[in-house]
């Protein structure tokens, strides 16, 4: 199969989907791999390195789309990728289509069949493809709430740790997943008080074991998530239901019972955000103020620290990557993984999730995957 490797072309999106080890992987096992020039300058890697490493460099994004029956990106196609895909291709990268309507359509629009990172599951019930940037975008949250907090940017003006004889500021995070546990992490090493919401039981528990009772857990109801909010000096929405749009927890009416200068950092923003008023930003503009409370809504968060993600994003990606690659279509077919993973194939919604946020009708899989 000849696979290629388009430069991204977001705002302020340095990662690539391929780095040149993973460009050696899939040469070894007999593919030919195309990548556009420069596609990899941001993570510290010229043509030169994906030449040695088997690679062929082409001189457009264009030439990419026309030539490859599998493109492997990063972020969601935007629309000038979109209008270049086409019936029969494969397309691997993050979609997040519950808040797209429009990408959704112009990916629907191409017949290409489309798998996205973020919907691939494993054995343990888990996000594999996922979990990666979820640990970066966790872990920077944290780095975005304290800068945010800096009175010069608009915040309170408290350091995270605090320092003896003067209270460290208060982390609240919703959600216990893998953005939540980073994120805690991040905050509890730099000294701050924090707390953990979420509805789990079991993964509450799981959590005050790993830290050791270092961290606060709490279950989430209407009057718990008020009382930890209003509270906060930094909050970070970490809730994330696979595929589907983010439930809205935090309410415009809520804004006005936080501390002005407190700080909201939405890692939900991909799939809509877990807070009524946020908006999608980018590394160029990353907040802005409603009611007196900072938002940091960056859709990309990991392309800020492009090699770090890269690698990880690589890793994690390049077994179902080789999967496709070897064995096409038949691959979704015969792994539940991977089909758990597509979302559209051929004019057709087959992720349920993206479906009923969406307003489409489900395609049946076993019907859309029939393989010769």
């Amino acid at each position: 199969m000849r696979v290629g490797c388009p430069k991204e072309i977001k705002n302020h999106e340095y990662r690539v989907g391929l780095t040149p080890g993973a460009v050696r992987e899939y040469v070894a096992h007999g593919h030919e791999v195309i990548i556009e020039t420069k596609a990899g300058m941001g993570i510290g890697e010229d043509d030169a390195a994906y030449q040695a490493a088997g690679a062929k460099i082409v001189g457009s994004a264009r030439e990419v789309f026309e030539r490859s029956d599998m493109v492997v990106k990063v972020k969601e196609p935007q629309p000038s990728e979109w209008a270049q895909l086409r019936d029969g291709q494969l397309l691997y990268t993050y979609l997040h289509l519950a808040p797209d309507p429009e990408q959704t359509k112009g990916l629907l629009a191409s017949g290409c069949t489309a798998v996205a990172y973020e919907t691939v599951t494993d054995d343990r019930g888990g996000l594999p493809l996922l979990a990666p940037m979820s640990e970066v975008a966790g872990r920077l949250a944290i780095q975005a709430g304290a800068t945010s907090l800096q009175k010069a940017n608009g915040g309170r003006g408290i350091l995270l740790g605090g320092v003896p004889g003067v209270l460290p500021a208060k982390i609240v995070v919703i959600g216990g997943g893998v953005v939540g546990l980073n994120s805690a992490k991040m905050a509890v090493g730099l000294g701050a008080d924090v707390t953990i919401l979420d509805r789990s039981l079991p993964r509450l528990r799981q959590l005050d074991d790993i830290f050791n009772g270092r961290v606060h857990t709490r279950y989430s109801t209407i009057e718990a998530l008020e009382e930890e909010v209003f509270s906060a000096d930094v909050v970070v929405g970490a809730v994330l239901i696979p595929g589907a749009a983010a439930p809205k927890l935090v309410t415009r009416d809520m804004l006005s019972g936080m501390k002005k200068g407190s700080v909201i950092v939405d890692v939900a923003i991909d799939q809509g955000g877990c807070f009524e008023t946020s908006h999608a930003t980018t590394h160029a503009e990353p907040t802005y103020e409603v009611d007196g409370v900072i938002h940091y809504c960056v859709a990309n968060m990991p392309g800020a620290v492009p090699i770090t993600s890269a690698h990880a994003l690589n890793n994690a990606t390049l077994y179902y990557g080789l999967m496709l690659a070897d064995k096409g279509l038949k691959a979704i077919a015969e792994d539940r993984h991977l089909r758990a993973g597509l979302n559209v194939h051929k004019g057709r919604i087959t992720n349920r999730p993206v479906a009923d946020a969406l307003g489409y009708e489900l395609a049946d899989l076993d019907q859309v995957l029939k393989v010769a």
